[in-house]
């Protein structure tokens, strides 16, 4: 399918670097192209690509580069479907699609695809699936938007193994043919509307995991999230159900998770807080089952797993406060999460890029929040906020600032959680960068050298 074509990489990164590698090994004639500068981009992977005498063009889009002798082009999932390239493409009826679709198409016979979407939960969900079969003793590997190409480990795979993916919605928008045997959507709620214009195309997207999936496969639902319920009516996978509320295949109750009617574990044996992460157990749980993998090692999983890296992230208890890093919540349902998880007073710091979110969705959420402190670009719109709703409130432009505005008002048992409800990139290349910075901070602060 893909061998000795003619191929556009749209973007490096991870994901395209991991594409030109694979395809290069095919005998491909491999074009990549990205619109960062040569100096801005990681300086390994220009030099394997130039060692490799694959034509690189970085630092534009040259308005000529498309043209009818490409085969495909092999799209970032960060860059839009009305980028010019892909409008050409599709003029010129030239397939455009992702890392993921490409791996799908060079995957081994017999194995087994367990892939993880939704708008929230989806990285601990595909960590906790992927460490409940590992621990099971499954051939199991982890790929996908968690931060490993599928590419990238194409070779380790072989027949009968089984992969766990995280897929984004970015990464949805351009597969043609993929098709995982076991389908995850953890839940639905407003995100990326600024990449795909809106709720309902974002939603469509979403569910495109499961387009291709027939009754043979499984689709996993959270059936207390009315959008996954409503956007999933006409799929024909075979529908698996989690809930706090109902007795479905995986459910919640008096503190206790079941499956399959059967007492899995107590509540009290997970070390991650909030009822968003006894979902995220239920599905992992979920899947598990289906491969018949004993309690003992999902309750030493759960036990044991304390949290994904920059998600309600537990990072250290000093003087007897408690800090969290989530500088994943980029949006307003995320921060509405990680303040349902704590019953402490917590000091929250809110902000970052300007995209007009709308903060009055977390009032709800708010009442044990004795201090806001205000970061980044909509650091004013935040304070507006807080006062609004009476709370004791600062900002400051820069988060090493608030930070020592933290320190100075925490005390015993309080949370200090930075949950900003808002993108990193009015200061950061990305949100992780400021989740370190916050760690750093943290672990400066417990050694004594802040």
């Amino acid at each position: 399918m893909f061998q000795s074509k003619k191929i556009l990489i749209l973007g490096l990164a991870r994901s395209g670097y991991s594409a030109a590698l694979t395809l290069k090994k095919l005998k491909c004639e491999v074009v990549v192209n990205d619109l960062n500068k040569e100096e801005n981009l990681n300086k390994e992977q220009v030099t394997k690509l130039k060692e490799l005498n694959i034509s690189c063009i970085f630092g534009s889009h040259p308005d000529d580069l498309v043209d009818k002798t490409f085969d495909y082009i092999i799209k970032n999932p960060g860059i839009r479907n009305d980028h010019k390239y892909v409008i050409k493409a599709n003029q010129l009826n030239i397939p455009v699609i992702n890392e993921v679709e490409l791996a799908y198409h060079l995957l081994p016979k017999n194995i087994k695809i367990i892939s993880i979407t939704g708008s929230n939960g989806k990285t601990t969900t595909t960590t906790l699936t992927y460490k409940i079969l590992k621990n099971a003793g499954l051939p199991v590997h982890l790929a996908g938007n968690i931060g490993t190409p599928l590419c990238s480990i194409l070779d380790s795979i072989k027949e009968g193994d089984i992969i766990v993916s995280e897929i984004s919605c970015q990464q949805l928008a351009n597969i043609k043919d993929f098709k995982p045997n076991i389908a995850v959507l953890t839940n639905l709620s407003p995100a990326h509307i600024d990449f795909f214009g809106s709720y309902d195309a974002y939603k469509k997207i979403k569910t495109r995991i499961f387009q291709n999936q027939t009754k043979q496969d499984i689709a996993i639902l959270n059936y207390d999230n009315k959008d996954s319920l409503d956007e999933t009516k006409n799929i024909k996978s075979k529908k698996l159900y989690i809930s706090i509320n109902d007795k479905k295949d995986a459910y919640y109750d008096s503190n206790k998770i079941y499956c399959n009617r059967e007492l899995i574990m107590n509540r009290d044996l997970m070390f991650l807080k909030g009822n968003h992460n006894v979902e995220n157990a239920m599905d992992a749980i979920l899947v598990a089952k289906l491969f018949e993998v004993d309690n003992k090692v999902i309750i030493k999983v759960l036990n044991e797993f304390k949290g994904v890296e920059h998600r309600l992230e537990y990072v250290d208890t000093i003087n007897g406060v408690k800090y969290y890093n989530d500088t994943e919540a980029t949006n307003i349902k995320c921060t509405q999460i990680a303040l349902s998880s704590f019953k402490e007073p917590i000091i929250l710091f809110l902000g970052g890029l300007e995209r007009g979110q709308n903060f009055d969705d977390l009032v709800p959420y708010i009442n044990n929040v004795k201090v806001i402190i205000g970061i980044g670009e909509c650091r004013e719109r935040v304070r507006e906020f807080a006062k609004k709703n009476h709370i004791e409130n600062y900002i400051f432009e820069y988060l090493k600032d608030g930070f020592n505005k933290a320190k100075e008002l925490s005390k015993e048992n309080d949370v200090v959680l930075l949950s900003p409800a808002s993108a990193s990139w009015d200061q950061y290349k990305e949100c992780e960068e400021r989740g370190t910075e916050f760690k750093k901070y943290v672990e400066e602060l417990n050694n004594g050298s802040y």
